[in-house]
């Protein structure tokens, strides 16, 4: 018979119900079975001792980009888990954009396969559109049927209306989440950073946050004739956010996302032509950067999300306007979070709830609570560690961050997947 364990002298943090106290906690069998300020254990109980640190639901990354199937050389399950794990995240919900293409149930459940040996939890998201290509509709309703959470083409927007008026109908009646990436292609694909004056100054073709508003507009007035649950993968600029607050003045079934890079940095960046901070959407200007900010602190928008998408050095070590986009995050996604925590922008609580409750209930996830019959996925943390970003350290095969060498502080001290540690950090 499996033991209990019992989490003692920790700060109980719970986003879903506003918990912040201290307690503790009891486990057995991958599931909760106790909270409280003090719990009544039973004998030959396991006792882990918290020492006052900060106990709270296992994180949840719902843009995560994998090497598997097709590019083992970038990242493997196995060390995309152990990077996870090394930032809290518990669950990682993974792009379609490999190589086959995941668009169909037979490649869903290959990589379902894949990642059971691994020590995180993976949520495969399939394609809305075969290979990727924008122009048919995969089985999303085959898909949502055999237990598929969400949908999204990844880092391709679809732009096509009339596919994507097709798309939120037929969505709709299977109550299937679709998620949008929002450049339009015609504004988009021959720019690199954000457009502005230090892309002129750079010599850089820019990208306008036109793009990306104009997406997202269409995509509301095709949501005005149905019910469908839409998600904006990223959201980095003040135009959008004002669409996504009128819509959700409007009662829509709109969600949306940030990276961490879109809060954390603007386009200067960019400077010295930086190719590990050249990602999809770019970095914006500071009062983009700003207006994001104060989007996450009222709510407008919904999940914070790490983006991570391990590009090789032979892809990023060329000039910046041939240099692939994507930046690895899963490592830095609470530490560089909490950096809104320490500059008394956000509540911790508030913060926790864009990684953890906040996707859960719109993936309709048992985990991100802490909650007497959820799963014991759990992240034990120290806010207040400083410590300095080092990319030699990391999991990640790939070192691609864009916060090489940033002091921060937040320290994840254990991780735990269904009431298994699968990370404890060692000094």
């Amino acid at each position: 018979m499996s033991r209990h364990t019992l989490y003692k002298n920790a700060r109980l943090l719970d986003p879903e119900t506003s918990m912040d106290m201290m307690g503790e906690i009891m486990v057995h069998k991958g599931k909760i079975t106790a909270i409280g300020e003090q719990v009544d254990a039973p004998e030959n109980v396991e006792v882990i001792d918290c020492s006052g640190n900060c106990l709270c639901p296992g994180l949840i990354d719902m843009r995560v980009f994998v090497g598997i199937p097709g590019a083992d050389y970038k990242d493997t399950i196995q060390n995309t888990g152990e990077a996870a794990a090394s930032g809290g995240v518990t669950t990682v919900c993974v792009q379609p954009v490999t190589d086959p293409i995941i668009d169909d149930m037979a490649r869903v459940e290959f990589l379902e396969n894949r990642a059971k040996k691994a020590i995180v939890n993976f949520i495969p998201f399939p394609a809305i559109t075969k290979n990727l290509a924008g122009k048919e509709m995969t089985e999303i309703g085959l898909m949502s049927k055999a237990g598929v959470k969400a949908f999204t083409d990844g880092n391709k927007s679809i732009a096509n209306p009339a596919l994507m008026s097709k798309v939120l109908k037929y969505s709709s009646m299977f109550d299937a989440l679709i998620i949008q990436h929002l450049a339009v292609p015609e504004l988009s694909d021959h720019g690199c950073m954000n457009a502005g004056a230090l892309a002129t100054r750079l010599g850089l073709p820019g990208i306008p946050t036109s793009a990306e508003t104009i997406m997202l507009e269409r995509d509301m007035r095709l949501l005005k004739s149905v019910t469908t649950r839409y998600h904006a993968a990223q959201i980095t600029c003040l135009d959008s956010i004002e669409v996504i607050a009128t819509a959700k003045n409007s009662k829509m079934k709109v969600t949306a996302g940030v990276a961490v890079p879109h809060f954390a940095l603007n386009e200067y960046a960019i400077e010295e032509y930086r190719t590990f901070t050249k990602l999809s959407p770019p970095l914006r200007a500071e009062n983009d950067r700003v207006a994001v900010v104060e989007a996450l602190k009222d709510g407008t928008i919904d999940v914070i999300v790490s983006g991570h998408d391990p590009e090789d050095p032979e892809s990023k070590r060329v000039p910046y306007e041939i240099a692939e986009g994507g930046v690895i995050g899963l490592e830095t996604i609470l530490s560089v979070s909490l950096e809104l925590y320490h500059n008394k922008i956000m509540p911790l609580l508030d913060i926790l709830a864009k990684m953890t409750c906040n996707p859960a209930r719109i993936l309709g996830l048992d985990s991100g609570k802490l909650s007497v019959g959820a799963p014991a996925d759990l992240c034990i943390f120290n806010p207040d560690v400083p410590y300095k970003i080092d990319p030699a350290k990391m999991a990640s095969l790939t070192k691609n961050t864009p916060f090489d060498g940033r002091l921060t502080q937040g320290r994840v001290l254990r991780t735990v997947v269904a009431g298994k540690t699968i990370f404890e950090y060692q000094a």
